[in-house]
């Protein structure tokens, strides 16, 4: 039962899996484990970042694809929930026509890209995803009537999502089991869900294929493959699981603005957490994505102990501001590249 979960793809390495399995169980655990709203929001975006991270791994890790477009998607899937919620209101309904016209934009747009741009090679193709994400990020924050533009949209979920639906009367170890408990635990299964699903495509004859095109694309099409189909169907099916990731993420916001799901800062920390978990890696996405995320939210924390503990040396203390966390976090990921050229996960498998 579990070689079919995992798609016959185990970690390969005991540290691997211990990491793996102690992530699960946080993140299965994170409300009773880790009480608060911070770390609750941590947790479901961390949940949010591991599905993105891995869909733009399909194209990067698994095909060799560098594309700059993939936050367009992201975005398509939140601004379908919120745009949905706002004219239908809080209704299964709403997030349902919302979903089905993201997912079918996406659709649309991931093909006219592939089909136009795919022929083009290497930086030439990463220019015009970047160009075609920037046009959409200019047209979210313009049509005001349609996205709020700049300002974004607060919407409302239904009911049974809400904070405000109580399903016990009493606290159980401490949390309130009620609908923002109830969205979490969704986020979770869907998370998993994904997550297994991208483990079964990278595995698949399909899988091997982008592979082979990542590693030599001239010799895979010599052997008869179509390489711009597989191509385009890569960016495609990436798409697809960005769009829903999206999706996940104005389900527990709440809200969408061009800032929250289309900048080109979410792009690069997607690009971030793929190298330090690893190219080519699905388990990479994981630990990376849990890796960046519990830095970014933390660190300034961290700084700020680190810089009250140094206060009889000025110029530690400086140093340590919890203002500097960009900076911080910047000498961690040149550390973490340094030491782990492979990432994560290729270290670990390396190791064993």
């Amino acid at each position: 039962m579990l070689t079919r979960l995992l798609s016959n793809d185990f970690p390969r390495s005991r540290v691997l899996a211990v990491l793996l399995i102690s992530l699960l169980l946080a993140l299965a655990f994170a409300p009773f484990l880790f009480p608060g709203v911070k770390a609750l929001n941590v947790a479901a975006k961390v949940l949010v970042f591991v599905v993105l991270a891995a869909s733009f791994d399909l194209l990067l890790g698994y095909t060799g694809i560098v594309s700059f477009a993939h936050t367009m998607f992201f975005g398509i899937g939140a601004y379908g929930i919120a745009v949905a919620s706002t004219r239908l209101g809080a209704s299964w309904q709403a997030l349902t026509v919302g979903l089905g016209g993201a997912i079918a934009l996406s659709l649309v747009l991931a093909l006219a890209v592939g089909l136009f741009s795919l022929r083009v090679r290497a930086i030439f193709f990463a220019m015009i995803t970047l160009a075609v994400a920037s046009a959409f990020q200019t047209l979210a924050s313009q049509l005001s009537d349609i996205t709020g533009g700049e300002d974004g949209l607060n919407f409302k979920v239904p009911q049974l999502l809400s904070p405000s639906t109580q399903f016990l009367s009493e606290p159980f170890l401490g949390v309130n089991i009620d609908g923002r408990l109830l969205c979490y635990y969704l986020l979770f299964f869907a998370a998993l869900g994904l997550l297994l699903a991208l483990l079964r495509i990278v595995n698949s004859p399909f899988g091997r294929v982008l592979q082979a095109i990542r590693e030599n694309e001239f010799r895979a099409e010599a052997i008869g493959y179509r390489v711009v189909v597989y191509r385009t169907l890569s960016s495609v099916l990436s798409a697809l699981f960005a769009c829903l990731a999206g999706a996940m993420l104005a389900l527990w916001l709440r809200y969408n603005g061009p800032d929250t799901s289309l900048s080109f800062e979410i792009m690069m920390d997607v690009l971030l957490i793929v190298v330090i978990g690893g190219m080519g890696t699905i388990y990479g996405a994981a630990i990376g994505a849990a890796l960046f995320m519990v830095a970014q939210s933390y660190l300034q924390d961290l700084l700020r102990l680190g810089s009250e503990a140094a206060t009889g040396l000025p110029w530690l203390a400086a140093l340590l501001s919890p203002d500097r966390w960009l900076l911080w976090l910047g000498v961690l990921f040149v550390l973490s590249v340094y030491y782990f050229p492979t990432g994560v996960v290729g270290r670990l498998r390396n190791l064993r």
